[in-house]
């Protein structure tokens, strides 16, 4: 996380989780801590000090109803997502996208079993 000239999640990363839909059920962008919840899942937000750096790679991958509406609802709250949402190959419709903070994220949703996911 990066550090803030207040105490406090950085607003840029606490504004767009709660614009993807995240519930705030701890703390806040005056806290140093927040957990975020969506759907049965949580995102925990820890404000770091600027000289500690996280060194491991990873992403979080949040299965939702509709793909699609969610990747229109990030455009429209001014995220950059770094795919367009499509269908892959191992049976999901997926997007990722970046925060402000270096995490990735994917917002996915499983597709039925009689849908193509490439072209033969």
């Amino acid at each position: 996380m990066r550090s803030s000239p207040r105490r406090g999640i950085p607003p840029d990363s606490f504004s767009s989780e709660t614009a993807l839909a995240f519930d705030a059920v701890y703390g806040g962008e005056a806290s140093s801590f927040t957990s975020l919840q969506a759907g049965s899942g949580y995102l925990n937000l820890v404000l770091q000090p600027a000289q500690r750096r996280w060194c491991w790679w990873g992403r979080m991958i949040f299965h939702v109803a509709d793909v699609d509406t969610l990747y229109e609802r990030a455009l429209a709250a001014g995220c950059h997502p770094a795919t367009a949402p499509r269908d892959a190959e191992w049976g999901e419709r997926f997007f990722h996208l970046t925060d402000p903070d270096g995490h990735e994220l994917s917002f996915a949703r499983p597709l039925s079993p009689s849908t193509p996911t490439c072209a033969t």
